[in-house]
């Protein structure tokens, strides 16, 4: 039988923020020390790592993990963890995760009220301030089985989270990266055909740009796809641009900065359980992207099961 730790399994990505995670880290390492916060610390050296890491932690009988990095990190991380529950049939309830954010998205912290400071993240741990995170179960072709943190989807959504990686494999950063990528997928990716269902009853069937599926509002450093979503209310949000002139997707880019994108009546928008995201031909099997990460190809099959994990969260809480 494993033995449960009580201190914090730390996975460290090396190669977040620009490659500056060292000189933000150390300093924040000393902080935990300096709060009382027993923890052991693991680096990761190339992509998935953190997926094996935090996997073998949970077998050892870690149950809080931090992820020092950005949202990719975080993605990577929940996955070892939700695969070892599986796996084990531990509950993902016995488990805590948090960030410390060093990265150019950072977008699932806004949806929890973590400051992106890895100082007032430290001090949210000593204070014992958790909430709750939906489990967000997906199959894609081939039924491979991921989870998704935050936001994901398909099309456009897809596209644009390929070309930032790409950009930031070389080497620029910033929020503009986001903008830049959109417009570039908006004015050169054609339409795929795809149909929809959400809790068994079809709600889209035909040509369309993009689907979007979140667990919390926040994407692409601040965008909102889904500005209705909450991270703890066991239900999906999604929302289908279907095939529009380009100059009339263009014109609705703002709605998704000031959080009206569902608002428009040129999108499909919806709440659901288990979405099922099937392409019409071959044509239209397209990557899909899960908190950035691409992960596959459709078909795309997510489920709510109602399972949640503990997270870090910017108001004070309970210790799980």
């Amino acid at each position: 039988m494993t033995n449960t730790k009580t201190d914090w399994y730390i996975i460290v990505n090396p190669r977040a923020g620009s490659g500056k995670t060292m000189s933000r880290w150390i300093p924040a390492e000393r902080k935990l020390l300096e709060l009382g916060i027993e923890f052991t610390t693991a680096m990761t050296d190339h992509k998935r790592h953190a997926t094996m890491l935090a996997h073998e932690a949970a077998a050892a009988g870690y149950r809080k993990f931090l992820s020092v990095g950005g949202d990719g990190s975080l993605h990577e991380t929940l996955i070892g963890i939700a695969r070892y529950c599986d796996e084990s049939g531990v509950p993902s309830e016995d488990f805590t995760l948090g960030v410390m954010p060093i990265g150019s998205g950072n977008d699932w912290i806004k949806s929890l009220g973590v400051p992106n400071d890895l100082y007032a993240v430290a001090n949210l741990i000593a204070r014992g301030s958790f909430g709750k995170m939906d489990l967000v179960r997906v199959a894609g072709g081939g039924e491979k089985t991921s989870y998704m943190a935050n936001v994901g989807g398909t099309g456009f959504d897809s596209h644009v989270c390929s070309r930032v990686n790409f950009q930031k494999e070389s080497g620029r950063r910033g929020k503009l990266i986001y903008l830049n990528a959109l417009l570039h997928t908006v004015r050169n990716l054609g339409a795929i055909s795809l149909k929809v269902i959400a809790d068994g009853k079809e709600v889209f069937e035909g040509p369309c740009y993009s689907v979007a599926l979140g667990n919390g509002p926040f994407s692409g450093s601040g965008m909102r796809q889904v500005p209705g979503a909450s991270i703890d209310d066991g239900i999906l949000d999604y929302m289908i641009v279907p095939k529009l002139p380009v100059r009339l997707i263009v014109s609705q880019i703002p709605r998704l900065f000031n959080g009206t994108v569902d608002k428009s009546p040129h999108v499909i928008s919806g709440k659901c359980r288990e979405l099922l995201i099937a392409p019409m031909d071959e044509a239209s099997e397209d990557i899909f992207e899960l908190d950035g990460e691409i992960e596959g190809r459709l078909p795309l099959s997510i489920q709510m099961d109602g399972r949640q994990i503990n997270v870090i969260k910017g108001s004070a809480g309970t210790e799980p």
